[in-house]
């Protein structure tokens, strides 16, 4: 904000949900002149401008979903000098058909430029777009201004390529903690994907999350599984129609649906504070990736739990994809790698992910993901095991996938099985009083170490390396091996909850924070906004806490301004007198 005040270029990195959004807005109201926020979705763009008006300030934006009278109406307002901020798309701002509104933001003093998603704009980022690069220009358009950039996950490659693209003169560059203390890390290696579902679903009954896949196919089968179980759940990817995106994305903000099934074109820019879980039903192909898209969870500083759920053939098929569109770089395999290492690593996960982008990370344990939690456990005799699992690789003649392998071990005489007499094998049931999730878990760390790897010839098989050999054939050379599994837990045991989901609810009356969500949901339909834009869960909590018998002491109550006391107090406090009496 200092940066933004003080007229000097300034590149922010924070997670989301970190408060980037607030660096521009509110020196935007201080400063004289317009406050010009480049975004790069019309969805983003909406979402943030019903907030700030709904807090009393004076936004708009100016795109091409809007009427003709619409952006009559806006330009007008900007000649005026009646707005403080004023969203836009980099096409809109600089495109071919962009003279008129170039005349538009000449005719008022511009007082800076935010570029939000600014990792859109590097080559070397996770979701480069090309049209991003047009913004450099913003220097010669209006040279007197400063620009400042800002992203929630950017390497320091990519930080450099953005300083360069923009242009930013000395620039104050500033990267925040890439921890979310709130959010729980979960890994599971793929079993029966819906099955697993079902159970994070169980977990948050009701509650707001995404799922993300892979294919537009898979897509479409789970959103259509999770509604015949009586979910309200609704599918987004590239393949429906810009109507059926925008309708499905709309539901899911305006709390219609509870989950949004979809591939990774959903996400960036959804302002939806209470998502209370994101699952990856498949390995994203970078860890930039993976923190972003779960990143999406407890925007609002509340829990909120992340689940990747994979299997070695993702990163397999993550390689298939990058060789034939030319992509399949030295630094895209150790980027696929490293996501590999993430998914199977035996250890804590948020100082996995906070080193990984050099940050160090001083805690013992974050009492935030699966390991630290213990729910997982050390196999005693992780070497024996190893050479268990490669030897039936090698007996079933290193020609058969995960699955093949799996049932071998198990036990499983299934007809695969026995019409290739591996039923007889010196390896058939050897692991048979373990589960299947247990033994994929196993093969995929056995991946992530390189002692295994997958060939696609022309399907998925298992191979040994150099290195998985010497283990089959020397094991004492290995006794620095470490294998884990999922603990194992009574039936319909809820997990342990994380320090933060303890402490959070801690005080709250559970009935009350349901009878203001319900008051929340029937103010927002009256005004046709979504619901955080009345207020956050942090803020219902609290008052279902505290529960203040009167407006005033509403003003206490974190995320209540003086103009939703107002406007809004009365009914709060008269639900909380009503649910007291």
């Amino acid at each position: 904000m200092t940066a933004v005040l003080e007229e000097r270029d300034s590149l922010l990195v924070l997670p989301t949900g970190g408060g980037k959004s607030l660096c521009f807005q509110a020196p935007a109201l201080v400063r004289p002149g317009l406050a010009l926020v480049v975004s790069p979705l019309i969805s983003l763009m909406k979402d943030q401008v019903d907030t700030l008006v709904g807090n009393g300030v004076a936004a708009a934006y100016y795109n091409s979903s809007m009427s003709a009278n619409e952006r009559r109406v806006t330009a007008a307002g900007v000649r005026e000098g009646r707005y403080r901020l004023l969203y836009v798309s980099p096409e809109r701002l600089l495109g071919e058909a962009a003279e008129s509104f170039q005349r538009l933001v000449a005719s008022t003093a511009i007082s800076f430029a935010a570029i939000d998603e600014a990792h859109c704009i590097s080559q070397w980022g996770h979701d480069f777009r090309p049209e991003y690069r047009q913004l450099g220009r913003l220097r010669s358009m209006f040279p007197g201004i400063s620009v400042h950039a800002y992203t929630a996950t950017a390497t320091a490659r990519v930080r450099r390529d953005i300083a360069a693209q923009l242009e930013l003169r000395d620039p104050v560059e500033l990267v925040g903690s890439f921890d979310r203390p709130n959010l729980v890390y979960r890994v599971l290696a793929r079993a029966n994907v819906r099955g697993q579902l079902t159970e994070v679903l169980a977990r948050h009954r009701g509650e707001a999350g995404i799922i993300y896949c892979t294919s537009r196919k898979e897509v479409d089968a789970l959103a259509a599984w999770l509604v015949e179980e009586g979910v309200r759940a609704r599918p987004y990817h590239a393949g429906l129609s810009d109507e059926d995106r925008h309708r499905n994305q709309d539901a899911f903000l305006d709390e219609h649906a509870d989950v949004v099934v979809a591939t990774v074109a959903f996400g960036m820019g959804i302002d939806r504070s209470d998502v209370r879980f994101v699952v990856h039903a498949g390995a994203p192909r970078s860890l930039e990736h993976y923190q972003q898209e779960s990143g999406r969870a407890g925007r609002d500083g509340l829990e909120a739990e992340c689940l990747l759920i994979y299997s070695g053939a993702d990163f397999l098929k993550w390689r298939v994809m990058l060789e034939r569109g030319g992509e399949l770089t030295d630094a895209a395999r150790a980027t696929l790698r490293d996501m590999e290492r993430y998914a199977a690593s035996v250890g804590c996960r948020h100082r996995h992910l906070v080193e990984y982008f050099d940050e160090p990370y001083g805690r013992d344990g974050c009492a935030a993901c699966d390991y630290c939690l213990d729910e997982l456990e050390s196999v005693a005799e992780p070497v024996v095991l190893a050479r268990k699992i490669l030897s039936c690789i090698v007996r079933v003649g290193q020609r058969f996938g995960a699955g093949h392998v799996t049932n071998v071990l198990l036990g499983k005489a299934g007809e695969q099985v026995t019409s290739r007499g591996h039923d007889s094998l010196s390896t058939f049931g050897l692991l048979r009083d373990a589960e299947v999730s247990e033994v994929r878990g196993y093969i995929e760390q056995l991946g992530a170490l390189g002692l295994v790897r997958q060939s696609d010839d022309p399907y998925p098989v298992l191979k040994l390396t150099p290195p998985g050999l010497d283990l089959l054939r020397n094991g004492a050379s290995h006794q620095d091996l470490a294998l884990a599994r999922q603990r194992r837990v009574e039936k319909d045991r809820a997990p342990k909850r994380s320090r933060v989901e303890a402490e959070s609810w801690q005080g709250v009356d559970r009935a009350l924070f349901e009878r203001l969500r319900a008051l929340r949901l029937e103010i927002a339909r009256s005004r046709n906004v979504p619901p955080y834009v009345i207020f956050h869960d942090t803020t219902l909590r609290e008052m279902a806490r505290v529960k203040p018998e009167n407006v005033e002491a509403l003003r206490g109550i974190y995320g209540v301004g003086e103009r939703k006391a107002v406007e809004l107090g009365e009914r709060f406090v008269e639900a909380i007198r009503e649910n007291a009496g």
